[in-house]
């Protein structure tokens, strides 16, 4: 699997070319309708803006819209303090990056705010639109780096917690096709695919030595068909398609039409250079993984070989 590496880098680089970053999100909070005005026109070449007019119609939008990047939000607003609104996005927004505007001195409620967390920054009316122009471009390169740094620590989570289970699995399982079928569970559940076969291979050809694992009922094995499997089996390299209906070639291909599957990855596994299985990914809708969870695929997947030569 010497050549897996360097093939990852180059479909990390067509995935993250295929979901590059839309403009970030950023939420403006403020009941006088002139102040969202001005705030939505000095942000929305950077970002997409989204506009609401007291804390109770911002906490509706991020229920809809999800996590956003930056929210900037009037402290004295009707209803619902900007501090007491911002208190209430914190625990399933952690790492949004919240700043205050504020025409008051109201010091202890912010200062309570700045120390719990709540508020990132607070920026006294009127502003200086260059000052929190500066101040929002902070805000959303801190919330990209306590992004990348989330993500890569779930992504160790994520390698540790599946390699622990596939260690488990290989020492506790009797049969090698109960082994097999419990590996393509635990793979299909940490990757969020569609279905998962792992097939074990003799003298380069797909045995009927399998485990599948699906969340879309009974599914059909067709692997032994498969553009994607045969050449894995021939080049022993990994192969991959993101979107099938823009591949002239698979989109063709009967069982790609009639199973639904979009993105499909096919892994060889090698054992001392010796091809002993095949595991496939597959999901429904195009481009679902994450550029890196294939560096968790690849780990995973070098252990797998171990843990499949344990029942040689």
């Amino acid at each position: 699997m010497e050549a897996i590496p360097q093939q990852l880098d180059s479909i990390k680089s067509q995935l993250m070319s295929l979901t590059r970053r839309k403009k970030p999100k950023m939420l403006v909070v403020d009941d006088e309708p002139d102040n969202l005005d001005l705030l939505y026109r000095t942000f929305r070449r950077d970002f997409s803006v989204l506009k609401a007019e007291s804390g109770i119609q911002a906490l509706e939008i991020l229920a809809s819209e999800g996590e956003v990047a930056v929210i900037i939000s009037d402290q004295r607003m009707p209803e619902m303090k900007g501090t007491e609104f911002l208190s209430k996005t914190l625990p399933q927004f952690p790492n949004t990056i919240r700043i205050i505007l504020t025409g008051f001195t109201d010091i202890e409620d912010l200062v309570e705010a700045i120390n719990s967390g709540q508020v990132h920054k607070y920026i006294t009316k009127p502003w200086n639109p260059n000052e929190l122009k500066g101040v929002v471009q902070k805000a959303a390169h801190t919330y990209e780096l306590l992004n990348q740094r989330t993500e890569e620590l779930l992504k160790a989570q994520n390698q540790l917690e599946l390699l622990s289970n596939v260690v488990n699995i290989s020492q506790n399982s009797d049969r090698i096709e109960q082994a097999l079928e419990e590996i393509a569970s635990v793979y299909r559940e940490a990757f969020s695919s569609d279905v998962c076969i792992l097939q074990l291979i003799e003298d380069n050809a797909l045995t009927s030595i399998q485990g599948v694992s699906s969340n879309l009922g009974k599914v059909d094995n067709w692997l032994a068909n498969d553009p994607l499997a045969i050449e894995a089996i021939a080049s022993q390299k990994l192969q991959v398609v993101m979107d099938v209906s823009e591949d002239i070639e698979l989109s063709n291909v009967a069982n790609y039409q009639i199973s639904g599957i979009k993105t499909h990855i096919v892994i060889p596994i090698s054992y001392r250079q010796k091809l002993v299985a095949l595991i496939s990914l597959q999901w429904q809708q195009p481009s679902k993984i994450r550029p890196e969870e294939l560096d968790t695929i690849n780990i995973c997947t070098q252990l797998l070989a171990l843990a499949l030569n344990s029942f040689a």
